[in-house]
Parts: C-alpha cells; structure tokens; sequence
C-alpha cells in the first residue's frame, strides 16, 4: 500500500501517543522524583520528656566543714533499640521489603522511669534540666528542688522527676521531720536532684569516693547513680521502688544536713540514713524519714 502526507500524520500521532504514555507512567512510578513538600519540622528543642541541655558542673562539692555533706558507702566522710516492622506501600497494595520501618512505641516503667536497664558506665556528663514550674503542697519552708538526668540514660525525665517529688512530698518523708515542702523548678533551686551515670557520679561527688557503685548527697546536691536506680541494693532486698524512695530520701537527708546513722538494734527499723547500700546493719530495711 502506497503512503502519502495522510499516512505520515497517522504514524506520527500513533508514537507520540504511546511516548506521552510512557511519561506519565513515569511520574506515577516508585522513585521518581517530586517537588519537596513541608514535613511539618520545627526549629525548636525536642526530646523525650526533658529540657534544655546544660552543660556539666564542675565537680566541686565535697565534704561541708559543717558535715552536711555525706556520701552512700563514700569513705572519709560521713555521710531498646527500635525494631523493624514492615508497613503497607500505598502504591502496591502490600506489605513490601522496601518500607521504612516505624518505630515501636517505648514503654516507660511507672514510678521509675526507666525505658531501659542497660547501666552504661560513663555517658560523658552532659546534664540535662527536666524544666517544670510546680508549687510546694502544703504548710512549710519551701525548698525548691530541680531535677536532672544525664543525658543518654534510658529513662523517661518527667517521670523520674515526678517520682523524685512524690517521695519527698510523701507525709513520710522530710516534711514530717524538718517541717520543709518541696517545690520543683527549672530554674535556680536549693536542692539538685541528679540522676547520672556511674563515672559521672563518681565525678561530681568528687572528692568523695564514690568507686562507681554508691551515690552521694553533698552541698545542695543529691547524686543518684544511676546503677543503684536499676539495680538497687543486695542488703536491701528486692524492693526496688522502696529501694528508690530510700535512695532520694537518704541524699537529699544530707543535703538538709543529716548525718549517717547506725542501726539502733537487730531487728529494728533502719533509720534512713543508715548506708543501707553497704548493709543494713541487722535492720530492717527502710525508705522513710519517719518510722
């Protein structure tokens, strides 16, 4: 068959048919490139329930020549990862290999905090303030407390800031003793409540000797080692959150200036500033101020 202009039309309206089908199969396929859309990120600090970093104090406190300082088993003083799941592509109508993976929800232990258990020995001492602005409860001199956490431990900030608050505030605790009230705040404080790993611990009690294991309470500062908050104490038994309400109560005691004690008799109640970390010397073990 003989093709004249007419034909030559045909043809060529038949291949940029097809051609413009191919290059809108092309945008719809995976991969291809599209303008950037705004994913709704922000300028501002973020986290999983703590502030602002700051940086580490130096570690200065030691001893009071008054004797307020103390330290837990201190001597010469007194005192997960996220795992892979796969998601449903849109585009294919199945699960596919080459989703993202989204990340599990953590689980955040009450009246502890903790999202983990792994006790990482030195986390570099960048401290990080749990912000919070919450009046003292109750009649009292007000002590104005601020809570922080080193930065990279497994725990949850607000919630170990409120079990910190919790314990002192409990009628128990301090309150009931040295008629105090506690405050928290972000801001300047009477007392920090630290949560740190070991060799930072060890740093800020300093020059208490705190070997990695024990915790101190010194000039306006209570240093909780982060090991003991996991792990707790073999003396003390497996009461963990008894444990926990013994350690804030036993540091910050020193902070407002209590001294260590002994346990008055086999069998007894151990006062809480007994080293219960070390032994509870024939005692019963105790969190509380008040017996």
């Amino acid at each position: 068959m003989r093709g004249g202009p007419a034909a030559a039309f045909v043809v060529a309206g038949v291949l940029g048919g097809i051609g413009a089908g191919v290059l809108g199969m092309g945008a719809l396929l995976p991969g291809a490139p599209t303008d950037p859309v705004a994913s709704g990120a922000t300028d501002g600090p973020g986290g999983d329930g703590v502030g602002q970093e700051v940086a580490a104090p130096e570690a200065t406190a030691g001893a009071a020549a008054d004797g307020t300082a103390g330290t837990e088993g201190a001597t010469d003083v007194r005192s997960e990862g996220t795992a892979s799941r796969s998601v449903r592509d849109p585009q294919l109508g199945l699960d596919g290999p080459g989703a993202l993976p989204l990340p599990l929800e953590r689980v955040v232990e009450e009246g502890s905090g903790l999202v983990g258990r792994e006790v990482v020995p030195d986390l570099g001492g960048a401290l990080v303030i749990v912000p919070a602005e919450v009046p003292a409860p109750g009649a009292g001199t007000v002590k104005r407390v601020r809570v922080e956490v080193e930065q990279g431990l497994p725990v949850d900030g607000e919630t170990f800031a409120a079990a910190v608050l919790a314990t002192l505030n409990d009628p128990r605790g301090w309150s009931a003793v040295d008629g105090v009230t506690f405050a928290r705040t972000g801001g300047d404080a009477d007392i920090r409540v630290v949560l740190a790993s070991p060799a930072t611990t060890d740093r800020l009690c300093a020059p208490l000797k705190t070997i990695g294991e024990y915790s101190c309470g010194t000039t306006g500062a209570a240093i909780l080692n982060f090991s003991r908050w996991v792990n707790g104490a073999t003396d003390f038994g497996q009461d963990l959150p008894l444990y926990r309400q013994y350690l804030v109560n036993h540091e910050v005691g020193h902070v407002l200036g209590h001294r260590h004690v002994s346990c008055p008799a086999p069998g007894a109640l151990a006062p809480v500033m007994v080293q219960q970390s070390m032994s509870t010397e024939g005692c019963l073990p105790n969190g509380w101020p008040t017996l």
